[in-house]
């Protein structure tokens, strides 16, 4: 007599026990994954930037609470005000956050709205340009020198520069029009 060659049965070639297999996985990866999102999303969106430039900090408020904080680097004269082009100062004060860009010589930028009216009289009755694009940015995108020098050194033209990472969350934390006050 001929014998017909069976395989064992095997319960996970039933199309309906891989459904039961794959649901309980379904829902484990859905909470994981609305648990990974919600986090990332619940973070505040910041009201406020303060930039203390002899603390070389960059702090993100909301409703006057610190949700983040950050190094920078300044200028490569960091001490005293901004003047007129050129003097490679940060200015201090009062703006907004403005226009972001992300094609500059930057990894990403968020442009500062100096100058202000009374960046430009000051600089009149000095007989100066103000100077301007003033920004938070990344580090550069052709670096002229090594990681570590970026991070600690002033390096910039009068700009604030942070780490890349730090870009990234200050770009997701803040918009347009956010009030940033520069401190000495």
């Amino acid at each position: 007599m001929l014998e017909v060659f069976r395989p064992a049965y095997d319960r996970s070639m039933n199309p309906k026990f891989r459904i039961m297999i794959n649901i309980p996985f379904f829902f484990l990866m859905s909470a994981i994954l609305t648990l990974f999102f919600s986090n990332l999303y619940a973070q505040d969106i910041a009201d406020k930037v303060i930039v203390n430039k002899s603390e070389r900090k960059l702090y993100l408020l909301h409703e006057e609470k610190i949700i983040k904080d950050y190094n920078i680097a300044l200028g490569l004269v960091p001490k005293g005000e901004k003047e007129k082009e050129g003097d490679f100062r940060t200015p201090e004060g009062d703006y907004f956050l403005q226009n972001r860009l992300v094609d500059s010589q930057y990894f990403l930028a968020i442009q500062i709205s100096y100058p202000e009216l009374k960046d430009l009289k000051r600089a009149k009755q000095l007989g100066v340009e103000p100077g301007g694009k003033i920004m938070i940015h990344g580090q550069p995108n052709d670096p002229k020198h090594s990681n570590v020098y970026y991070q600690s050194n002033d390096w910039t033209d009068g700009c604030i520069a942070v780490s890349n990472a730090a870009m990234v969350e200050i770009w997701q934390l803040t918009t347009n029009n956010t009030p940033i006050t520069i401190y000495p």
